[in-house]
């Protein structure tokens, strides 16, 4: 069973939670979020085409990869359901850095070890940071089984 370390375990979350829910388009709205070829994005554009006397507008979207930052489109009529992805946000409290890897603290005091430093400018900056000593605030956004730190800031200065 060489295959067995490929796969990664993610939290669940509450009972029966999809990754994602249906909407139609027409209801879909700039910086929402959106299922596009598999992807949860981000929606950074949004228009529709009135089509001929029996044809159904159209809605023509653009957006961004929220994992990846990479740029997708899809053009659907308004009146059909496309999936939204259940994006969740947690900050956590950042403990350590170690091999490649954040050490993050949850809210029962157990530790989350199995999110990557970003490998960007913002992973770079928060390894820096870290080393110089600050105390710092990670936020996670998780979507459809995926997770990534997203931003961090500097722990508010405590007494």
């Amino acid at each position: 069973m060489a295959d067995e370390e490929q796969h990664e375990e993610f939290e669940t979350v509450g009972a029966g939670a999809s990754l994602t829910y249906p909407m139609q388009c027409s209801a879909l709205r700039k910086n929402g979020h959106v299922v596009i070829k598999g992807r949860p994005c981000k929606i950074v554009d949004m228009s529709t085409s009135k089509t001929g006397k029996h044809g159904h507008a159209k809605v023509n979207l653009v957006a961004i990869d929220i994992f990846t930052g990479k740029k997708l489109e899809d053009l659907s009529p308004s009146t059909h359901n496309m999936d939204v992805p259940n994006v969740v946000r947690i900050e956590f409290p950042l403990l350590d850095i170690d091999d490649g890897f954040l050490s993050l603290m949850k809210d029962d005091g157990s530790t989350k070890d199995d999110v990557k430093v970003p490998d960007n400018e913002l992973g770079k900056k928060l390894t820096e940071e870290f080393h110089e000593g600050k105390e710092l605030i990670v936020t996670v956004v998780a979507a459809m089984g995926e997770e990534h730190a997203l931003s961090y800031k500097e722990a508010p200065k405590s007494g």
